[in-house]
């Protein structure tokens, strides 16, 4: 998580260069961003993000050497990573779910409107997550069904770890809640559900609010 008191760093991974001084011009012009290094690859994802220690990664998908969401997990894989955003054109794309079960902060599309692309760094800058509940469904309906049995067995397992009262928060966490809806539904207090969201993470290894939602909805817990 970035400190509020300095400049959110990023890093920006894409292999078209008009892209990456598009990206460039936009961040730059943000006070409290600073633009530390660019990648026309994967293979120099791992690299830069050892030399500039960036808060953020803005990272393409289709890239010729290295693609995206393979760099994606071997830098999420690291005991402490950058946040990932990742980039593309097609808001259906079903690739987009391999770099969310990685631990990706969410994605954006390239032509989302500038403003929305700065706020969508500072958001993930602070451990949150840019998918809205509506655009996680519908990826989440992209996913191929043919391992649905599989996958929902080894969610159904994996909730096991948790207390009665951290599935309630999970499946609300599944459902989109904030934590301020979270904690009117459930009558606790706003500190109580972030701890109950921290131990959730904390108890099934993850890394953020997409991944708990999407556990959720492989469980079946949402079903209906």
């Amino acid at each position: 998580m970035a400190d509020v008191t300095s400049p959110i760093t990023v890093l920006i991974v894409d292999d078209d260069p008009l892209v990456r001084a598009g990206l460039v011009m936009m961040l730059g012009g943000a006070p409290d961003i600073t633009v530390v290094g660019e990648a026309k690859d994967g293979t120099e994802v791992l690299p830069l993000v050892d030399r500039h220690n960036p808060d953020v990664v803005l990272m393409d998908i289709r890239m010729p050497a290295l693609d995206g969401l393979s760099a994606t997990e071997a830098l999420r894989a690291r005991g402490s990573a950058p946040e990932v955003i990742i980039l593309t054109t097609f808001d259906a794309d079903a690739h987009v779910l391999r770099a969310l079960r990685a631990g990706a902060a969410g994605f954006l599309l390239k032509d989302t409107p500038p403003a929305e692309i700065v706020d969508a760094v500072r958001q993930v800058a602070q451990g949150l997550p840019v998918l809205s509940p509506s655009v996680t469904r519908r990826l989440i309906d992209r996913v191929a069904e043919t391992d649905h049995d599989q996958r929902r067995g080894l969610a159904q397992t994996r909730l096991e770890q948790l207390s009665e009262r951290e599935r309630e928060v999970a499946v609300a966490v599944g459902q989109g809640k904030s934590n301020a809806q979270i904690a009117g539904t459930l009558f606790l207090s706003v500190p109580t559900v972030k701890t109950h969201v921290s131990s959730v993470l904390t108890k099934l290894d993850m890394n953020n609010r997409v991944q708990i939602a999407l556990l959720v909805h492989d469980a079946g817990l949402l079903d209906g």
